[in-house]
């Protein structure tokens, strides 16, 4: 595999250190870079802390300490490359790696964690892996939500038809970036979690091949499995095909797989032929794990989700407004949701209008409303440009920027949004609030305007904003009282830095 280029990432550092001009000269240690400035004020802690490869800052020991974790001593190499070796110290450098080596054996205790805490910290570890693989294109995301949300406008003010072809290029730039995020994910994912970048886009790419896309898209099958319609087969083995546009799970869980079937197939490969075989062997078993097992798995948990939320909904409306409002974006993280869209769709094809796409509709609403909350209160520049896009998109139907760029990251806000969600649903089902469209959010007001044929009048559209006010309220409310303050950002950096250096100073 070819070595990762950080000129960019080195250039980046300097440039925000003060350039070379600041610098006297430069050490590390095993985690980190360690520059001796001429003036440390100058350097801008904020940009450096949120550069992609940077986890953290630090002012120690009279240096200005940038963690970088395991690659340090490559971008050590490329910043070095940049300054000169000149500003190098082979000996202090040798002398600090040596010493944090000794204090980070001498730090290692017994883990003596409980059961329960073990299963709390393997959650935490994956929402984290989650996040991570995610933010490096929420902001991609969000303008991609708002670019959706605005063509969405132009379609019910009447300014263009979804035949016209001006709508079909502007949904393409929209599109793109969910249509291709198995893509983009399985690049991002095998980086945190130490596979090769270029072989997880490769099985994204396979996820979202077209003819598999249309294998399961289409209605040919060839019997079912619990419940699941066996669409194909490979090597003569019936399996479910599912639809892996839009979705980050199984991509993720490849690249985590990808990072120790490469170590496996290294063993056995000589390594004068693993440049063509482990790349090819880690494509074809990745890919088919993930179609046999993962997408099929994943698939019957949301259908039975599905078939749960259903019953309730059936059951009562306003207590399912409450349940699946205060749930359903927790199974959007996972992609448990997808199974749920057909019922909607069902519900619009076969009567015209569904109570359950209402529901849903204010839990975008109050992940907007949480991080409208975080962009006003907040004071770092990094928070509030993210929040602030992240909260037009969740407004225009769009909730990932939301959820993966602020509001999981920082738990609490996530747990607040969630409490407006279930508000608001519960005061849909109250007011009977129903949607005779697929479009949620507050973009997606028109859906709520009772059609001729069902009576017409302004009521449901009365109903539906009060519903979202309710929304809108408690979320913000919540999450400005306790959902999230600034130095929730500094300590999601100091957890991260913890589990990636120990006890390195």
């Amino acid at each position: 595999m070819a070595k990762k280029d950080y000129t960019k990432l080195a250039s980046d550092i300097i440039e925000n250190i003060g350039g070379k001009e600041n610098v006297k000269s430069l050490i590390h240690c095993i985690t980190r870079l360690r520059f001796y400035l001429k003036d440390e004020s100058i350097a801008k802690d904020d940009v450096i802390k949120n550069l992609d490869g940077v986890i953290d800052v630090r002012h120690a020991q009279g240096q200005y300490q940038v963690v970088i974790g395991a690659a340090v001593t490559d971008v050590y190499d490329a910043v070095i490359a940049q300054l000169g070796q000149e500003f190098a110290d082979p000996d202090a450098t040798e002398a600090a790696v040596q010493e944090t080596k000794a204090a980070a054996g001498s730090a290692k205790e017994p883990d003596n964690r409980s059961f329960g805490q073990k299963i709390k910290d393997g959650f935490n570890a994956l929402i984290g892996v989650i996040t991570g693989s995610m933010m490096p294109v929420v902001g991609l995301l969000a303008a991609s939500g708002i670019l959706k949300g605005l063509l969405q406008m132009a379609v019910d003010f009447h300014w263009t038809v979804p035949t016209s072809q001006t709508y079909i290029i502007i949904s393409a730039m929209g599109d793109s970036a969910f249509y291709f995020l198995p893509i983009i994910v399985g690049f991002t994912a095998a980086k945190r979690l130490k596979s090769d970048p270029v072989i997880m886009a490769i099985i994204g790419g396979v996820l979202v091949y077209p003819s598999l896309f249309s294998i399961a898209t289409g209605t040919k099958t060839t019997g079912t499995f619990l419940g699941m319609a066996l669409n194909t087969n490979l090597f003569g083995l019936p399996i479910h095909m599912v639809n892996y546009t839009y979705s980050i799970f199984p991509i993720i869980a490849g690249a985590w797989m990808a990072h120790y079937i490469e170590i496996w197939l290294k063993k056995w490969i000589p390594q004068i032929l693993q440049m063509i075989f482990v790349p090819l062997f880690e494509v074809i078993i990745v890919s088919a794990i993930i179609i046999i097992f993962v997408g099929p798995a994943i698939t019957l948990v949301s259908t039975g989700i599905s078939w749960l939320l259903d019953a309730i909904l059936k059951f009562n409306y306003p207590i399912a407004g409450l349940i699946i409002g205060g749930f359903y974006q927790s199974l959007v993280i996972f992609g448990l949701h997808w199974a749920i869209v057909p019922l909607i769709a069902n519900d619009i094809a076969s009567k015209g209008y569904s109570y359950l796409n209402a529901i849903v509709s204010m839990t975008m609403v109050a992940q907007g409303a949480a991080v409208l909350a975080i962009f006003l209160k907040s004071k770092i520049a990094s928070i509030k440009e993210l929040s602030g896009a992240a909260a037009i998109s969740a407004f225009v139907g769009i909730t990932e920027p939301s959820i993966y760029g602020i509001n999981l990251k920082y738990g609490r806000a996530f747990l607040t949004a969630s409490i407006g969600a279930a508000a608001g649903g519960l005061v849909s089902g109250l007011l009977n609030v129903n949607m005779y469209g697929f479009t949620g959010s507050i973009i997606g007001f028109p859906s709520f305007f009772t059609p001729a044929k069902f009576g017409g009048g302004m009521s449901n559209e009365i109903n539906f904003w009060i519903a979202t006010a309710v929304t809108l309220v408690v979320a913000f409310g919540c999450t400005w009282a306790f959902g999230f303050k600034d130095a929730d950002v500094a300590a999601e950096k100091k957890v991260v830095r913890r589990k990636t250096i120990g006890k390195d100073a």
